[in-house]
């Protein structure tokens, strides 16, 4: 008498194939919106090409970045609101490129969930693609990773990799010195960072992510996913035009902390708190959890998601090239002797 052979398949193991192929289908025309200059192939390979003098560099010296978008993505897979952590993602990597005064070319992502669900995944995918297409770079490669055992039902993470170039020498920051003025970009929230004190804040205050927004119109939820800002392309105009010296851009660290990375040593910063008002989710969020405005200062971006330090001279001219580029901009303080940053006025 034979035994009965079990025929096993990779599927009985928690990984479908073919639905990792069918999502490669689908997000194929949302990758080809992010097509520029310089891509010699894309989607589909064992690894993705580029040609830097196709994009147009002479004596390229190439600047990259990584980063994700931390526990934000637990309210996002919490509402179901996903379509928005994408750009996020994007935002997170290349704001940080432009700060070393790169031109972000091609990115990639890493998709990583227990079961692959095609509709969420699509959704975060093609929010990369829209994230890229803001930025001017294009979504090159990526993975999908389905990992049974893993993560809990329904639950991803979500990791980026940017490549930017710039021509030699034109790294920032570069030329700072005393007296040159900061320029503060306005964010469009809490962006990426601080989100696990979030969610703290939010269940101390006993709503839900569907309750009404305390501040603005929309759900809670909703308005905590807004995405990070993307300041790439008004900050490589700023950038040619002329007398930008270093840009910080204003994550984990909050003012406090990301401003100095980009000053030499000795030299610090005056800010003036009064220069901008304080928007309404970090005035709930303060109120909420009685946090002093030091914490918050070194915690949140508290309405400025990037500052360029730029020539006195030249302020008023890129101030206003900022502004017409769709950025709300504030003459936010100063370069000055003396290491650290340095506040007058009050969050407000």
């Amino acid at each position: 008498m034979s035994e009965k052979t079990t025929k096993i398949t990779y599927a009985d193991a928690g990984v479908d194939i073919d639905a990792g192929n069918a999502l490669v289908d689908r997000i194929k025309p949302a990758a080809k919106r992010t097509n520029r200059s310089g891509v010699m192939s894309g989607l589909g390979g064992f690894g993705a090409l580029f040609d830097l003098k196709d994009a147009g560099f002479t004596d390229p010296v190439l600047v990259a970045a990584t980063d994700g978008v931390g526990t934000k993505l637990r309210i996002a897979i919490d509402t179901g609101h996903v379509d928005g952590v994408g750009i996020d993602l994007v935002a997170m990597c290349v704001n940080d490129l432009v700060c070393q005064g790169a031109e972000p070319l091609f990115f990639l992502d890493y998709f990583a969930t227990g079961k692959l669900e095609m509709n969420v995944a699509a959704r975060v995918i093609e929010g990369i693609a829209e994230g890229c297409v803001r930025s001017g770079c294009a979504l090159i490669g990526g993975e999908t990773a389905e990992m049974p055992g893993m993560y809990p039902a329904g639950d991803f993470d979500l990791a980026g990799f940017a490549v930017g170039a710039m021509e030699r020498g034109a790294a920032l920051p570069e030329g700072v010195v005393e007296g040159d003025v900061l320029l503060g970009l306005a964010s469009d929230g809490v962006h990426s960072n601080g989100y696990s004190l979030v969610r703290k804040l939010v269940e101390l205050s006993g709503l839900g992510w569907d309750a009404e927004c305390p501040w603005g119109a929309g759900s809670l939820g909703a308005a905590l996913l807004t995405p990070t800002r993307l300041y790439v392309q008004p900050a490589l105009e700023a950038v040619r035009a002329g007398g930008v010296h270093a840009l910080a851009h204003i994550t984990g660290g909050g003012l406090t902390e990301n401003l100095p990375r980009v000053l030499p040593e000795g030299l610090g910063a005056e800010i003036d708190l009064d220069a901008w008002q304080l928007p309404g989710v970090f005035a709930w969020l303060g109120q909420t959890g009685g946090m002093d405005e030091a914490e918050m200062l070194k915690t949140f971006n508290c309405g400025i998601g990037m500052i360029l330090s730029v020539e006195a001279s030249r302020a008023d001219a890129l101030a206003a090239l900022l502004e017409a580029s769709g950025e709300t901009v504030c003459r936010m303080g100063h370069v000055s002797a003396g290491a650290g940053v340095r506040y007058t006025g009050t969050l407000s």
